[in-house]
């Protein structure tokens, strides 16, 4: 006589283990790492990407600045800001995979290769790369603001001589930066044998201004008063009158042209004060009260 063969309960809880390993294999096929459903279940996620940069397009421009930038990559959905050679660039779109930025003029309006960093959301640095950009002097406002920045500390004596002892050089370095610029001395404005020998126009404020009011086409310059500070742009020309008695009295070039919160804010480079980014509001509000001038844009 057969009897029937019953399962104990241990036998049972064994093959309740065996299927329920059988099954996680079948979910998994048998990989090591578990699948996506799997994951899903236990509550895990697949590892974020990183940021990085892969391309930056273009890879060189003017030390001016403006114009933009487009940086391919992944993960750049997460970019707050972007700068470049330390300068902050204005971020006007980000993607999965594109950031594009408006570029910043360089440090001092200086030559070279500069690194590209890019800041997340959180705050942090999130991906770089060395020496991505390449700024160079191209265009005629490039070689005057670089000309500025290189001698506005360290005067260039041995090839224009210095005004000081005569009344002070402010115009004298502008001039000279105009000559950077590409400008040519003739009979009424020019600068010879380090000083030796100087016109009015070159060396003299009221006669330097009053050259630009009779030869404004020719020059392409536009007179405008201070509080039309939007049509102002880098290179162009700050005249003063310091006790508003119809007597100018300084120029200075505009090194920098920002907007904060809505206002421009100017800043300039020049001697007497010697400064590479002295604040146009400070100068007429603080330093001289009641001061008043005109600025000189340029189109050549």
């Amino acid at each position: 006589m057969f009897r029937q063969s019953r399962t104990t309960p241990s036998r049972r809880l064994i093959v309740a283990a065996g299927f329920a390993a059988a099954t996680a294999l079948i979910l998994t096929g048998c990989a090591g790492e578990p699948s996506p459903i799997t994951k899903a279940v236990a509550g895990a996620s697949p590892s974020s990407e990183s940021t990085s940069i892969s391309t930056i397009r273009p890879a060189a421009g003017s030390v001016s600045g403006a114009g933009t930038v487009t940086i391919s990559g992944n993960n750049l959905d997460d970019v707050k800001s972007v700068q470049i050679g330390g300068q902050q660039a204005t971020v006007t779109h980000t993607s999965d995979n594109k950031v594009v930025a408006v570029v910043p003029p360089a440090a001092n309006y200086q030559a070279g290769a500069v690194d590209v960093a890019l800041t997340g959301k959180n705050g942090k640095a999130i991906a770089s790369s060395d020496k991505a950009y390449d700024y160079k002097v191209a265009t005629p406002v490039d070689k005057q603001l670089a000309y500025a920045m290189t001698y506005w500390k360290n005067y260039n004596t041995a090839e224009w001589g210095d005004l000081n002892p005569v009344g002070g050089d402010c115009a004298n370095f502008v001039s000279q930066s105009l000559i950077a610029r590409g400008w040519q001395m003739n009979a009424d404005w020019y600068n010879k044998d380090a000083a030796a020998d100087w016109s009015p126009a070159w060396g003299y404020v009221p006669s330097m201004d009053a050259y630009f009011q009779a030869n404004a086409a020719a020059l392409g310059l536009t007179e405008y008063p201070l509080d039309q500070r939007d049509n102002i742009k880098v290179g162009d020309i700050v005249m003063f009158d310091w006790n508003d008695n119809d007597s100018l009295d300084h120029v200075q070039i505009v090194s920098s042209v920002q907007k904060v919160d809505g206002k421009v804010v100017i800043k300039m480079v020049g001697h007497n004060e010697d400064t590479d980014y002295r604040d146009l509001d400070t100068t007429i509000t603080v330093d001289h009260p009641g001061a008043i001038g005109h600025f000189w844009s340029l189109s050549k």
